[in-house]
């Protein structure tokens, strides 16, 4: 951290939203991390000097809260933290960790645990309760992440690359994904490959990926495969030295085809190498790489099904 500047990050969230998991993974990029802390003792403890002046004082810190922390009020937590935030030795910012209603009553239910706001009722009244109680803090918070359709591996994903201690430079990140399984949530670029002949419905290539040479030579003989990659790669190039010009510490930029497995993987591991010869180190996710083909899925788009070509 830079001119003494102490960064703080503040998590808060829904119940079963995925908040532990966020700081877990924090702590293991090297932040220190506590959980259920009272916002108003916050002052006391940034005022307490550091036991080690070199490493202590230069790790970021991260405090977790929620509607069971003690003296839990969002409107006086707000001024207190925007009370802190004048401080100029402080770079104070707020995560929401939020999700879908339906999918937290899920995750409580098959974990066979209570609703801390509904002891004696159905799940689903303390999670309407709370969402009303947290929605202040949601609306004020600076980042929100939406977990509804995340498994614990893709938010921990998500922590890594937004909140991994930084090297100077922005973080890019690439993820290869089907759109018939959900686009990612938190990608700032996205860009469908659809239009590209689709290797699903040549038979020697459906159980193959995009990692597989033959089916990045299927997807690459489409007459449209050039031009279109040309004009992303231009784009990209232009628009990454600009947003690391205004500050952007993290870009996440999607490439999805139907069912994730060929097309955008193939053009992931393409831009990956294209980004590299350019100088930027980015990191890539083939969220969909491993799922089953499915004819059912890969047909979406089409107005007829397809023939297998042997």
């Amino acid at each position: 951290m830079q001119g003494g500047t102490k960064r703080i990050l503040l998590v808060t969230g829904l119940s079963g939203a995925g908040k532990s998991t966020v700081l877990k993974t924090l702590e293991d990029l090297g932040w220190e991390a506590v959980d259920n802390f009272p916002v108003r003792l916050a002052r006391p403890l940034l005022d307490l000097p550091p036991a080690d002046a070199q490493s202590e004082a230069d790790m970021p810190l991260a405090l977790g809260f929620d509607s069971r922390t003690r003296g839990f009020e969002p409107a006086k937590l707000i001024a207190e933290i925007k009370e802190l935030q004048k401080r100029p030795d402080l770079e104070i910012m707020t995560l929401f960790v939020d999700c879908a209603g339906a999918e937290i009553e899920r995750r409580y239910a098959e974990t066979r645990r209570r609703h801390p706001l509904a002891q004696d009722r159905p799940a689903i009244d303390g999670i309407a309760q709370e969402r009303t109680l947290m929605l202040p803090l949601r609306d004020w918070s600076d980042l929100v992440i939406d977990t509804s359709r995340m498994s614990a591996s893709d938010l921990q994903a998500e922590i890594r690359n937004r909140f991994r201690l930084p090297d100077g430079r922005m973080t890019i990140s690439l993820v290869s994904f089907g759109f018939s399984r959900g686009v990612p949530p938190n990608a700032d670029l996205i860009f469908d490959l659809r239009f590209l002949q689709n290797p699903h419905w040549i038979a020697d290539l459906r159980p193959l990926t995009g990692l597989d040479t033959a089916v990045g030579e299927y997807v690459a003989a489409d007459p449209a495969f050039g031009g279109a990659i040309e004009r992303i790669s231009d784009l990209l190039l232009y628009l990454l030295p600009l947003y690391e010009a205004q500050g952007k510490a993290y870009v996440t930029i999607g490439f999805g085809c139907t069912g994730g497995r060929h097309r955008s993987v193939f053009v992931t591991e393409k831009f990956s190498a294209l980004l590299r010869e350019e100088g930027y180190a980015p990191s890539v996710n083939h969220r969909n790489l491993h799922t089953r083909p499915v004819d059912a899925l890969e047909w979406q788009g089409n107005q007829a099904r397809p023939m297998y070509n042997d």
